[in-house]
């Protein structure tokens, strides 16, 4: 009997454990549908969201948006265009402008190369990579933290007024944040999943082909993998050495051709702005700019929610503080500071933004809504508002390429009398109108160097003057800042100038920018 019951407990115990694990299978298939489910509603409400973030930024945020991207890549399909003297010195790779040189070119094979389309294709192009990035760090907290926290933390990324106002610009701080949120997907970060350190170093070596200061970003999370990692040897030899021996050949054969002699951009890069400190020619501000006033900008009303998340999350995370501290650091040391060379460390923030938001529990929904407004409030301004006219200007003067025959006389002859590369050119109107901008390369070396637009402003009548003595040789469209209009006034006048345009550019005009663009035409 003692050996009957013994058979049946033993029977008994094996069924049950047939059927947990039928449980357990089940519910993993459970919990993969779920996880796949979720998964593509983060996909696709990350492409919709950044599409209509796309569209809803119609403003100018630096000249490098432009002139070293879509001018580059006008003139390299289209060829006539305006080349600035950083590509006359080397010191810009061809990488990242021929990727909206290969959309422009498949437009003009199809013969659907409207202005329209170059404008917003690259930047819908930008939007969709950036869609993927926030995807893949919700997906990546996810796994580090609970549900709760990814959510929270994603909230955060898409909150992120200056993410809104950054990340589908074609600016390569905007393709190396992006590119550095991929990356990080695959970094040994504790408790990460995901971990490929073929993936994410031969993502970092494509960041730092796109902008060589990305190194300045990685550089402690790379210290940090190889001081965890048991093969060291391994790792040099086989993952970080191959990669980045491929990245550095790859983007030098292109720059080559391109450039059509021997050229390596990335040691250009470093002797005309650290050696030489062509970067101080545009400006410069004190050391302690970006703790004083750069990263609380870009951070912006994130900065109470990093300061506590930080309290919370210090030991877990802290290579990427370290990151953090470390690239402020850095740049500090450089003279000319900008918000967007420490954009690529605002998705490390959001994790610390996040992980604060999950544990506050009863402030949560007052804290995010209030997140969530003044945000949304800054993100509209400077995404519709601020500095507008210089892509408002350009719809105007793209107008000339169609009331005006080419054919025949007087062609359209456009000066821009503003700040050096105050808006975009030739790939805002994609016609070979004549347009002319005040030059102003650095001093490279030259005696009682002074730059054309410089001199321009130091006596402007006097310029215009002496550059269009006759009439013959006038422009027939002048564009300018409206605090410009009372210095030549006699030279418009003299000459039948009239204004033909008012277009409005910022609610805070300052020294040479003035409040309003105007347009001049010769009768």
């Amino acid at each position: 009997m003692e050996s009957i019951r013994s058979r049946l407990k033993l029977g008994n115990k094996a069924a049950e454990v047939k059927l947990r694990k039928r449980k357990s299978r089940l519910y993993s298939n459970e919990d993969e549908s779920d996880n796949g489910a979720l998964g593509a509603k983060v996909v696709v409400f990350s492409v919709v969201f950044r599409l209509i973030n796309c569209f809803l930024v119609r403003t100018s945020f630096v000249p490098d948006e432009y002139w070293q991207s879509l001018e580059v890549s006008h003139r390299m399909v289209f060829d006539y265009g305006y080349s600035t003297w950083e590509w006359k010195a080397g010191i810009r790779g061809f990488f990242y402008p021929l990727l909206f040189a290969v959309i422009y070119k498949i437009l003009h094979v199809i013969n659907c190369d409207s202005v329209h389309l170059l404008i917003w294709l690259p930047r819908m192009f930008q939007a969709l990579l950036a869609a993927f990035a926030d995807a893949k760090f919700f997906f990546l907290v996810r796994a580090l933290e609970s549900r709760d926290a990814a959510t929270w933390t994603f909230f955060c990324q898409l909150c992120s007024w200056f993410s809104w106002y950054c990340c589908t610009r074609t600016l390569t701080n905007s393709m190396e944040t992006t590119v550095t949120g991929l990356a990080l997907a695959y970094f040994p970060l504790p408790g990460s999943k995901t971990h490929s350190s073929k993936k994410y170093l031969s993502l970092v070596a494509l960041a730092v082909v796109v902008r060589p200061t990305a190194l300045i970003v990685w550089f402690p999370l790379l210290i940090y993998h190889f001081w965890k990692e048991d093969r060291k040897l391994r790792l040099i030899t086989h993952e970080v050495i191959p990669i980045g021996a491929a990245a550095v050949v790859i983007s030098t054969v292109l720059d080559c051709i391109f450039y059509e002699k021997w050229t390596v951009v990335q040691f250009n890069f470093l002797k005309f702005n650290i050696f030489h400190g062509v970067a101080d020619f545009y400006g410069s501000h004190p050391w302690h700019w970006y703790f004083t006033q750069g990263f609380a900008v870009v951070i912006g009303p994130h900065l109470p929610l990093f300061l506590h998340g930080c309290t919370l999350a210090y030991k877990k995370y802290k290579v990427l503080l370290v990151a953090v501290v470390w690239t402020l650091l850095v740049y500090s040391f450089l003279p000319h500071k900008e918000f967007r060379f420490i954009y690529p460390v605002l998705p490390f923030c959001m994790l610390f933004c996040g992980i604060s938001l999950a544990r506050l529990k009863a402030w949560r929904r007052a804290a995010a809504l209030a997140l969530l407004l003044s945000n949304l409030a800054g993100a509209l301004y400077t995404g519709l508002v601020h500095q507008r006219g210089a892509l408002d200007v350009m719809t105007h003067v793209q107008t000339l390429c169609d009331v005006h025959s080419f054919s025949s006389p007087p062609l359209p002859d456009v000066l821009f009398l503003m700040p050096c590369h105050s808006t975009p050119f030739y790939s805002f109107v994609h016609c070979p109108m004549k347009m002319r901008i005040l030059e102003c390369p650095p001093d490279l070396g030259e005696d009682d160097y002074v730059n054309e637009a410089d001199r321009f402003y130091d006596d402007p009548l006097h310029w215009l003057r002496t550059s269009f003595p006759y009439k013959s040789s006038q422009p027939t469209h002048l564009v300018m800042f409206d605090v410009l209009e009372k210095e030549i006034s006699v030279f418009l006048q003299t000459n039948n100038f009239v204004r033909t345009a008012e277009i409005f550019h910022t609610h805070f005009p300052e020294g040479r920018v003035g409040r309003s663009i105007f347009i001049y035409e010769r009768n």
